[in-house]
């Protein structure tokens, strides 16, 4: 065909887009069937897109043989998941003049897409995005081998699986794990005031006097919070709802997830036949220390604390020492 183009094939291991910023993906490992990459998906971090004055959130996973698409602007959430054979058939739809292997045209596109997730856009792209009856529609332009490069993402409703896997779940143990890291530095902020206060009652004072600090008061400090702190993260916008410590965050907590699923499906697949009737006769004996303890004795033990309601420990007075550190 005149003016057609034949793009090369990709190296191998060049398959799939991060949604952390990085400048390249060549170092990605290769993923194949639908499965994979949706489980890959779940661990790339969102990202902060910006559509004329329209912000959104977005991650994507491409291989050399489809992509998965899921984008939100926190009102709705939308997705596409495509294969080899969508991707080559919207391709001659969308560029006649040009030729080229899906392997190649993934890579393109996820060339094109990872600057758009790290913030940068290349200058011979360009995005735009509608809303339709059926959904949302992602237009891409940029350039191929210096002839025009169109493509369109097709967006449908992702189901409430889906946005509960990717969203709600992993902000709620998100929630949880920073509820506990407040919790152990709200300890450790009231040992270190034992511990100055143990070093004032040895006779030791600053020898810089701006370093001096207040007791920290707990509930002080959450009044604090909720007055001043608060009104202004509320106010950042929805494009700040990931920022790179949450980013971090998100891909340990779904990291987390995808290796208890990995421990499931293995259990699964080894487990044997159902138990028996026989089985279901004669249940499991409960542990010794739930078997061999009589009930009264739980009345004298103490609850076990949870993170959220972590003992406090006093400050303890230890015998007069030598000052040292900031006190002279």
């Amino acid at each position: 065909m005149p003016g057609a183009v034949v793009w090369p094939s990709p190296p191998p291991g060049v398959a799939r887009l991060c949604g952390a910023p990085r400048p390249a993906c060549s170092s990605c490992p290769r993923m194949e069937g639908s499965e994979k990459l949706e489980s890959s998906l779940l661990t790339q971090p969102w990202a902060s897109v910006c559509f004329g004055e329209a912000t959104f959130l977005a991650k994507v996973c491409f291989s050399d043989t489809g992509y998965i698409l899921l984008i939100s602007n926190l009102s709705s959430v939308w997705y596409e998941s495509a294969d080899a054979e969508a991707v080559g058939q919207r391709s001659k739809e969308l560029n006649k003049r040009l030729t080229v292997r899906v392997s190649s045209l993934l890579h393109h596109l996820c060339t094109v897409m990872c600057p758009l997730l790290a913030g940068q856009l290349a200058a011979a792209t360009s995005f735009s995005c509608h809303r339709i009856a059926s959904g949302l529609s992602l237009h891409v332009k940029s350039e191929l081998s210096g002839l025009p490069f169109y493509w369109e993402f097709h967006c449908c409703p992702a189901p409430v699986e889906m946005v509960s896997r990717h969203l709600v779940r992993p902000l709620i143990r998100m929630s949880l794990a920073l509820q506990y890291q407040v919790q152990e530095l709200t300890s450790l902020l009231l040992q270190k005031d034992a511990e100055i206060e143990d070093y004032r009652e040895s006779g030791a004072t600053l020898s810089r006097d701006r370093l001096r600090t207040e007791p920290f008061q707990e509930e002080m400090f959450q009044q604090n919070f909720m007055a001043e702190s608060l009104p202004q993260i509320c106010s950042a916008g929805e494009g700040q709802a990931f920022a790179s410590t949450l980013r971090q965050l998100y891909t340990a907590v779904t990291q987390q997830e995808a290796k208890q699923a990995q421990k499931r499906q293995h259990s699964e697949d080894t487990e044997g036949p159902a138990p028996t009737a026989e089985t279901a006769e004669h249940p499991r004996p409960l542990p010794p220390s739930q078997e061999d303890e009589p009930a009264s004795s739980s009345e004298g033990t103490m609850p076990t604390s949870s993170p959220a309601q972590k003992p406090r420990l006093p400050a303890a007075k230890a015998k007069p020492k030598k000052a040292k550190g900031l006190f002279s």
